[in-house]
């Protein structure tokens, strides 16, 4: 049997106990699946705590520590300098990150097609993640990745994880941008890109928000008013957990199946939380 979790601090509004709980159901797998609040600083005693985990997904502020921590790192989880995702396999502990594919299946489910341009609005783990994804996009090899951050500090990690994409760094109030690229993915924590609500006007490419809690955000909303196109973060988690389930059970599975029954899930629960 599977002994998974979830980790991060927040915790409690994570939807991954529920879906992931439907996939092992829909595959027929025997699997437990908890979740744990774990603050930062404290993933090495909590696995001494639990030798019975043998499945965990990270979440903030977990998926850098752990780098640390792991007795083996993939390759993508050095690029980006970020991992989600630790299986145990003869009592060692192995991390990779399925966020970068969780981004490349989003955007293919709902037929992104690039121009080239593209934006991303922040610079920690998730963004690492997102500019990893799109440096595989033909299109966007030959074109240029804008972003917008706050923290010079981290743009050595950035072209670290798309070391042969052209990125142009933006300083924060650099607004007017987002209604000019193919694509707009916000990859901040919850309320930060709020400010750029005011700045939304007609905007010509696709939105795509890393977020799933609030549901939905304020800017999400703002650009479907205005008339553009828009990824929700539903499913970015939805695609990054379905990678996670083949890790954990060496089952290669229906993404496009599965996809369904773990959105058709997510949003309900979303739906029951906000009252709806």
């Amino acid at each position: 049997m599977i002994k998974a979790a979830v980790l991060g601090s927040p915790i409690s509004h994570s939807l991954s106990p529920q879906l992931h709980k439907i996939a092992y159901e829909i595959l027929g797998v025997q699997a437990e699946y908890s979740r744990f609040d774990v603050k930062s600083g404290g993933l090495p005693d909590f696995l001494v705590e639990h030798p019975e985990l043998d499945a965990l997904s990270l979440t903030m502020p977990l998926k850098e520590e752990a780098l640390f921590i792991a007795d083996s790192v993939s390759q993508i989880s050095l690029q980006i300098q970020s991992g989600n995702t630790l299986s145990k396999k003869d009592g060692m502990w192995n991390l990779t990150s399925t966020d970068v594919e969780g981004f490349i299946q989003a955007l293919k489910v709902n037929n992104f097609i690039s121009d080239g341009t593209a934006l991303i609005i922040g610079s920690g783990a998730t963004a690492r993640a997102c500019v990893a994804a799109l440096a595989t996009d033909v299109r966007i090899q030959k074109g240029k990745i804008h972003v917008i951050h706050r923290n010079p500090d981290r743009e050595k990690q950035m072209r670290a994880a798309a070391p042969f994409i052209d990125l142009e760094f933006h300083v924060w109030d650099s607004f007017p941008i987002i209604n000019d690229t193919s694509l707009v993915v916000n990859t901040t924590p919850a309320g930060i890109a709020d400010v750029f609500c005011d700045f939304v006007d007609k905007p010509r490419g696709l939105y795509f928000e890393a977020l799933y809690n609030p549901w939905p955000t304020l800017l999400f909303d703002r650009w479907g008013s205005q008339g553009g196109g828009r990824i929700d973060g539903i499913d970015l988690l939805v695609h990054q957990a379905i990678s996670q389930v083949e890790i954990f059970t060496g089952i290669s599975v229906d993404r496009k199946t599965l996809s369904s029954h773990m959105r058709k899930k997510a949003l309900e629960l979303l739906d029951q939380s906000t009252g709806k």
